[in-house]
């Protein structure tokens, strides 16, 4: 029997969780009034997703598209107790130099990724290269060519899976004149990973997740009987 002081102590999580994300949009509205790049009246957009129940990246939240001088891409979102990782995509229309800036919690990873999986820009300063290519992505000097990106967002390796951390992230490519703000909120127990996607839930099922097999892309997936959620061996590998 769940006594009602832990629903209390649930809710109090929930509540702590959505002060940082609001604390954390409040800084990047502050940050971004004190470094100027928006050109003329500047339209705001944004929209509340739920991400996918299964969090690699073939499911990506969808942010938007970075297009250079017009675009400025947010997202906002927490990484729960035991959630080992989130991802976004993104596109880029035109080659330049891209900027990223970043809020929230200490001990959070970022990676950037291009369409083939590989990682061009790590946060974490053991990655060499691809570290110094983040440092050059914070300061608006590292060029990313047209085409898809993903950013995958996890915890820091010191930092123990239980430690439920929030973020903000922000790119651009030059000024921009259109702010799209991303809410990203945890999925909801027993949702679709697939949200309604058949063409992945197809290919998921060629692949094997979801049905018990024990083939690698199954486990790879996370497949073990039933969808294998956003604790998946992808994650553990990164």
């Amino acid at each position: 029997m769940v006594s009602l002081s832990s629903y209390a102590d649930v809710g109090s999580m929930a509540q702590s969780l959505q002060q940082s994300i609001d604390a954390a949009v409040k800084r990047v509205q502050q940050q971004a009034a004190g470094t100027g790049g928006a050109t003329g009246k500047v339209q705001e957009y944004e929209q509340n997703v739920a991400k996918s129940a299964m969090n690699t990246a073939p499911f990506a939240t969808n942010i938007g598209t970075l297009v250079k001088d017009t675009s400025r891409l947010n997202v906002f979102s927490s990484l729960a107790s035991n959630d080992p990782a989130d991802f976004y995509k993104f596109n880029v229309t035109t080659s330049g130099p891209a900027t990223l800036g970043t809020v929230g919690d200490a001990g959070v990873r970022l990676q950037l990724m291009d369409r083939g999986g590989k990682i061009i820009a790590d946060s974490n300063k053991d990655a060499g290269a691809t570290y110094d290519a983040f440092q050059k992505l914070k300061s608006g000097q590292l060029t990313l060519d047209k085409g898809d990106y993903t950013l995958r967002v996890a915890r820091d390796k010191d930092v123990p899976v239980k430690d439920a951390k929030s973020y903000g992230v922000q790119l651009r490519m030059g000024n921009y004149s259109k702010d799209y703000d991303t809410i990203a909120k945890q999925p909801a127990k027993g949702d679709n990973p697939f949200g309604g996607n058949t063409k992945l839930q197809g290919l998921a099922s060629i692949l094997g997740a979801g049905n018990g097999s024990s083939n690698p892309a199954s486990i790879m997936l996370g497949g073990s009987g039933s969808y294998g959620g956003r604790g998946s061996l992808v994650n553990a590998l990164l």
